[in-house]
């Protein structure tokens, strides 16, 4: 025991000891309330001695369970098959979720994360998560409910895989359960969440989700109105609603377990309402003194789980008091053996263990994918094959490319705000919906956070999915959905889970007509510095046919999390250096005779004296300053980057050395465009020749013509290439 005993555990011991013995009895509920009890017990003893570690430099996370012990129940009413993406709060649900399957040692599990060991079964010591593979529990890190919309993409996806005939992990009658506190409640990533559960319910659609609000009254100092969540979520429409108190074990037990029948027999959302306490504070470093009177604090101990289970465990006269407490004990002196067995474990050692999980990396599988046919090809386009059509626009050829994924494999699926019915904003899925039906090929709720959470957990459900953000600028409003949830599942779960998926993002500037910053944002430095995921940006139509395949193929070989940044105002170019050229066009490259490997750049011409480096709309742009400048007896290379991540290193170092003066042709802002990591890599890279850049101002984009005083124009791009070649 530690020298200084945590009060809420002296308090527990005091009151157990007072109480009177009951004589023994047969009971029913015998064997459940032990099973909770010791689930509990285990939770509240890792909490002592996450912080009793924490005080001593061992440990690293003492975001405690308890007064949340009563998730346990949750755990009880559900299979160990059912996915389930967990408060942070969640040691009961994850402890009894461990009875259930055998092999499982869960307490050693959690004090692996809490002294980061490299053998802890799910990060590998990344960080103190709960998770496990082989209890169905997908790793979160989510403190302000993040992971709502993947839940509601997943219990959404498991109906639409069956309606394809997908294999799943999970099986037919699953229920996903997504734990939340009270305070997270209110997050407007939780609300849209539930909104798209409702919205899919409302149509009829399988929503087997039991999202359980763990209701302790407060968000760090805030306190959550009193009331307040049943007032918002006890009389929704479509959302059937549950109560119970942790303080009632065998309430606790029936609610959840109605609850979760509920939802796993209707195939529709509940709400499962779960008053709890939050005991010890909001973490180790939290001085809950400074916001709460001593008689509060005190008086949420009597509401203690534990000690309401262990009441229950008395007063039915399955055990003593003393019987209590030596169970009690006897868990805390387990889970302090086990703790010691952990400090000895291995930590991470180097860089390259650390970043292991990122990503797989298998190029030549992803090649073999992307340059396959596929079977069911002449199905689809019958003697209509799009290499026999002609050349064809960016916008043509990144829509035959989705056609040929859709023909390819069952489980693509392609949704997003327009892309069905009406074919995309920008024609760009035209005829999809047609040709592989509203299964696949379907409109979603405006809402960019609830599209990119459906793709979320599509991937986890066996789908591939393809999902649309219809404007770059509309992507900001979910960005953390990539960033917080996408990018770092595999990183939090050592590669045991993935989140395979191609965003098609319709971006960039010089859209004539419907223009203003909404529909012309150039930022991109929120998706470039995320570890693994691939940001694909074409600018050809062939290139853009190509790279899709790829990408399809990255996320399907190496389960990648892939961002397509498609040229708005390339969609529809058919010239390039005169009206009626038909430069811009290109011929549709089949599976087997063009592929594009992630970080490859393509080369324009052989110049000598200059290599312009672009992408995107930049391209074409560089392209016909490149004609201008050999009319004045300057030649150039242009180098399409093609992928802003990873940057094609070896290509643009080897452009750059041909020449030995590299001119960067950015459409994007000057600070956190792309041209500072192209800088970077080429002085990193030991270049030693002459280095410029022109890129667009740091500014949005106004409308109308007013657009072409802060974005980039050819102008410029000739008199910086001038000079740069004069020296």
């Amino acid at each position: 025991m530690s020298d200084k005993a945590e009060p809420v555990d002296e308090f527990f011991r005091n009151e157990v000891a007072a109480w009177p013995a009951v004589p023994p009895a047969a009971s029913d509920l015998a064997a459940e309330l032990l099973a909770l009890f010791d689930s509990q017990a285990g939770s509240r003893h890792l909490d002592f001695q996450a912080r009793q570690l924490g005080s001593r430099g061992l440990g690293y996370y003492s975001i405690g369970s308890s007064g949340h012990e009563s998730n346990a129940a949750v755990a009880a009413a559900l299979r160990p098959t059912d996915p389930a993406l967990l408060h942070y709060r969640s040691g009961g649900f994850y402890l009894h979720r461990a009875r259930q399957v055998p092999g499982q040692h869960p307490l050693r599990d959690v004090l692996l994360g809490v002294v980061a060991s490299a053998d802890e079964p799910i990060s590998a010591g990344r960080h103190k998560v709960f998770g496990n593979a082989e209890l169905a529990v997908i790793p979160q890190t989510s403190t302000i409910a993040s992971h709502l919309p993947r839940a509601v993409g997943l219990a959404f996806s498991l109906g639409r895989a069956a309606k394809l005939g997908v294999p799943t992990p999970w099986p037919a009658d699953a229920v996903v359960v997504c734990s939340f506190g009270d305070a997270s409640a209110n997050h407007s990533t939780a609300t849209g969440a539930i909104n798209s559960a409702l919205h899919c319910a409302f149509q009829g659609l399988p929503m087997p989700l039991l999202l359980v609000c763990e209701d302790n009254g407060i968000g760090i100092s805030v306190r959550t109105p009193q009331g307040w969540i049943e007032s918002n979520y006890g009389n929704r429409s479509g959302l059937r609603y549950f109560a119970a108190d942790g303080a009632d074990p065998v309430r606790c037990l029936a609610v959840a377990r109605e609850a979760a029948d509920w939802v796993r027999e209707h195939r529709a959302p509940a709400f499962l309402h779960l008053r709890t306490v939050r005991l010890m504070g909001h973490a180790g470093s939290d001085v809950e003194s400074g916001y709460r009177s001593r008689a509060e604090i005190i008086s949420d101990y009597r509401r203690d789980p534990l000690l309401a289970t262990a009441k229950a465990l008395v007063d039915n006269g399955i055990l003593g008091p003393d019987e209590v407490l030596a169970r009690y004990e006897d868990k805390r002196t387990e889970v302090a053996r086990i703790a010691d067995e952990a400090l000895d474990r291995r930590k991470l050692d180097s860089a390259a263990e650390v970043m292991a999980s990122i990503c797989q990396d298998r190029p030549d599988a992803l090649a073999r994918r992307a340059r396959e046919l596929p079977p069911h090809r002449w199905e689809f386009f019958g003697d209509q094959l799009p290499e026999n059509a002609g050349p064809l626009t960016l916008a043509q050829a990144i829509n035959r490319s989705l056609a040929e994924e859709l023909a390819r494999d069952a489980r693509v699926v392609v949704f997003g705000e327009d892309v069905a019915r009406k074919g995309g904003v920008y024609g760009v899925t035209r005829g999809l919906r047609k040709s592989f039906g509203g299964t696949r090929v379907f409109d979603t709720l405006l809402d960019e956070q609830s599209i990119l959470g459906t793709a979320l957990g599509a991937g986890l459900a066996g789908l591939l999915p393809i999902p649309e953000i219809q404007y770059l600028a509309y992507v900001h409003n979910a960005a953390d959905q990539l960033r917080g949830e996408g990018s770092t599942l595999s990183f939090f779960s050592n590669g045991q889970y993935r989140n395979p998926m191609v965003v098609r993002i319709a971006g960039y500037g010089y859209q004539k007509g419907f223009g203003g910053h909404f529909h012309n944002d150039n930022s991109v430095a929120a998706l470039r510095d995320l570890p693994g995921v691939v940001v694909a940006s074409p600018s050809r139509p062939d290139d853009a046919a190509a790279m899709l395949r790829t990408c399809v193929a990255a996320a399907h070989e190496d389960g990648r999390l892939c961002v397509f940044l498609e040229p708005i105002a390339l969609y529809h170019t058919r010239d390039l250096h005169e009206s009626g050229d038909d430069e811009w066009l290109a011929r549709y490259p089949a599976p087997g005779e063009h592929h594009v490997p992630v970080g490859r750049a393509r080369e324009y011409g052989d110049g000598t004296d200059l290599t312009l480096v672009s992408f995107g709309n930049g391209v074409p742009m560089s392209l016909r300053v490149a004609r201008r400048l050999r009319e004045r007896g300057v030649t150039a290379r242009v180098l399409d980057l093609r992928w802003l991540a990873p940057l094609p290193v070896e290509d643009l170092l080897a452009a750059a050395k041909a020449t030995g003066r590299v001119l960067v042709v950015d459409e994007t802002r000057r600070s956190g465009g792309v041209s500072e990591p192209v800088v970077t890599a080429l002085i990193d890279s030991g270049f030693d020749g002459a280095i410029a850049r022109v890129t667009s101002e740091d500014s949005f984009i106004p409308l109308g013509a007013a657009a072409y005083h802060v974005l980039l124009d050819e102008d410029t791009i000739e008199t910086a290439a001038l000079d740069l070649a004069k020296r």
